[in-house]
């Protein structure tokens, strides 16, 4: 398992954009709240957030650890990209951090989704300048 690799899963994912953030660690971000984190210097070692009951079950594993400074809410880490999780594995967990995340952010920042209240700015956004543009072709005509 590559970082290449762990990139196209993660960008994959609708509205998700990633960062170089202290020094080496690439996070992977939706909604600008991270998902995975993986340092870009050997051995790669990736992050990602999970359920309290699979937190339990991978600490148990070897080559997995609670993730240092973020364990308490509920991230994990693979002491070496590939070493412990296999591909499948890892989408796998990747997908459920990408949804984990997704579920705690507010509609208007989750990716493609739209809320009521946007959706009726834009509407009246649109009616403001039609009524706009009828108002200044009235006008022209009226000069004539």
């Amino acid at each position: 398992m590559t970082i290449e690799t762990l990139r196209e899963m993660c960008r994959c994912l609708p509205g998700v954009s990633e960062d170089v953030k202290w020094g080496a660690d690439l996070c992977f971000l939706v909604g600008g709240k991270m998902f995975v984190v993986v340092n870009l210097e050997p051995p790669h070692q990736v992050a990602f957030k999970c359920t309290p009951e699979s937190f339990g079950e991978l600490v148990e594993r070897p080559g997995i650890v609670p993730a240092p400074y973020m364990a308490r809410n509920m991230w994990v880490q693979e002491q070496e990209l590939g070493e412990t999780l296999d591909r499948p594995e890892l989408e796998a967990f990747v997908r459920a951090s990408y949804s984990r995340v997704i579920e705690k952010l507010p509609k208007s920042k989750r990716p493609g989704g739209t809320t009521r209240r946007t959706r009726r700015r834009a509407e009246g956004a649109d009616a403001r300048r039609t009524a706009g543009r009828r108002a200044a072709s009235r006008a022209a005509r009226r000069k004539r």
